[in-house]
């Protein structure tokens, strides 16, 4: 197929996306003709198009062969997101589209907006595929494990030209209002192709989009469209609820507002969501309980290696109020028996939540996963944090994503387990001396390892370390002990 096909194929699909006409079929193609490099638009046919990311990565070459761009990560995405937002109508197009779907149903307008961010190129979809992925069965359901592989990585052209890249304040952050449209810079992501849904949260500017590397399906973040840190507070557990109640096929929550048992994001306020169904929110209520003054919302606590509390309600604002209590209380709450301690003895706060609110048929539901941030001697990483005996697999902050039983590992994994593999199987081997406990106590339990099985040995034992992970982040543990103390709080409330 001839360039000037692939131009005129790509711009049906601009014209197909909604944000042209077909009137403007000769201008697209001259501007994607200079774009990578070219003069003459030849004679083409009407045709079954290719996908758009088959298009586009001729067009990219194209423009690497004509040496209008550089062969590095950031330029090629660059000039990729560049073209992709020709396939993508402007931001109060793409909003209108979205109320007259919306019109129709709610799913239906996120269908639309999810297809769109796919086609276009902002949801790597092909950067996601390569995420290694795999279910595993616990005590506590199926827990689901991601070995992180989505993210390209940095050349040495670019980190040098990132070292000496000027330093610039705009956008404050990656997840402003600002990114929308935004050209990117050597360090700093491409987002022309990017587009946020306009909402309005009890009379506050809020935005709606998909996250670019997805971990679960319709990945989405909510976004203040100020810049301002996240806190957890009624507000916070208000908004939640009235997400769920405009997108009731989607889940939401939010991060911590702490370091440590926060996300990694906390100077900019935003919740996530999506559809997905999450291990934690199949977990049944293994006890009831009243709360007071609450006598239209029960109240329940999860069967979770965290400790987590459920609310349901048919009144959101009363779930909100009920949240906001319990959050009260868990604030000012201590048990030094079992290492839970409200504050340092400067003041410093130490408890906070991970929120996360859904539809339940005809209820609001809210669980409230209880945080505390300390740190100690023995766990100067933090007391409810991965602790160094897992640290070999996981040992990054504990965020909603995982709270929710979805590990997000880091790469390195990938070849690592390789060479654990090869370690159980007496082959030759550069495993990591920081493996060498685990894969001997693998040794001892799994004495007929062979290149056909040891994947899902491996597997699994790595799934049931993340569930330790997420014991370790429960404040109150699941032994007796652990069991009584929360019931000493639930007793509060």
């Amino acid at each position: 197929m001839t360039i000037s096909q692939t131009i005129c194929d790509f711009v049906t699909l601009s014209i197909k996306a909604g944000g042209w006409m077909a009137l403007d079929r000769i201008y697209l193609q001259n501007r994607v003709l200079a774009l990578i490099g070219e003069d003459v638009m030849e004679e083409t046919v009407e045709q079954e198009v290719a996908s758009s990311l088959t298009l586009m990565d001729t067009l990219v070459e194209k423009a690497i062969e004509n040496q209008v761009i550089g062969d590095t990560v950031a330029e090629r995405e660059q000039f990729e997101a560049q073209l992709m937002d020709f396939l993508t109508p402007p931001p109060s197009v793409v909003n209108a589209f979205f109320a007259q779907h919306y019109a129709n149903a709610p799913k239906e307008a996120t269908d639309y907006f999810f297809a769109l961010s796919k086609q276009n190129d902002y949801i790597k979809t092909r950067s996601i595929a390569k995420n290694i992925v795999f279910p595993v069965e616990t005590e506590y359901g199926t827990l689901e494990i991601t070995i992180n592989l989505s993210k390209p990585e940095k050349d040495p052209k670019q980190i040098a030209a990132e070292g000496k890249s000027v330093q610039v304040d705009y956008p404050k952050c990656m997840l402003c209002l600002e990114n929308e449209g935004y050209q990117g810079r050597i360090n700093y992501p491409a987002r022309a192709n990017h587009r946020i849904i306009r909402m309005n949260l009890d009379n506050e500017a809020w935005g709606f989009q998909y996250s670019p590397y997805a971990y679960y399906n319709e990945h989405s973040i909510f976004l203040s469209l100020a810049h301002r840190p996240m806190k957890i507070n009624l507000a916070t557990f208000s908004r939640l609820l009235q997400i769920v109640e405009v997108m009731p096929h989607y889940f939401v929550g939010s991060n911590a507002d702490l370091p440590i048992v926060g996300g990694s994001i906390l100077s900019h306020d935003h919740y996530q969501g999506g559809r997905h169904d999450f291990a934690m929110a199949k977990a049944p209520v293994e006890t009831t309980f009243t709360l007071t003054g609450f006598a239209d919302v029960t109240a329940g606590i999860v069967k979770w290696p965290m400790s987590v509390i459920r609310l349901q309600a048919k009144d959101k604002q009363k779930l909100a109020l009920a949240s906001e209590y319990i959050l009260a209380q868990w604030r000012n709450y201590s048990d030094p028996s079992v290492s839970v301690n409200a504050f340092s003895e400067d003041g410093t706060p130490h408890h906070t939540v991970t929120p996360i609110a859904r539809k339940a048929g005809e209820f609001f539901e809210m669980d409230l996963v209880l945080r505390d941030n300390n740190v100690s001697e023995e766990h100067p990483d933090g007391i409810f944090h991965p602790h160094k005996d897992v640290q070999h697999i996981k040992k990054e902050n504990i965020g909603l994503i995982e709270v929710m039983g979805l590990a997000v590992l880091p790469p390195r994994l990938a070849p690592e387990l390789k060479e654990v593999a090869n370690y159980l199987r007496d082959q030759p081997n550069q495993m990591a001396d920081y493996h060498h406990t685990w894969a001997d106590q693998l040794k001892a339990t799994h004495t007929n390892l062979t290149e056909e099985n040891v994947e899902a040995v491996l597997h699994e034992a790595v799934g049931h370390i993340f569930a330790d992970v997420l014991a370790h982040a429960g404040v109150f543990k699941r032994d007796a002990g652990g069991q009584e103390a929360f019931q000493r709080f639930i007793d509060q409330l």
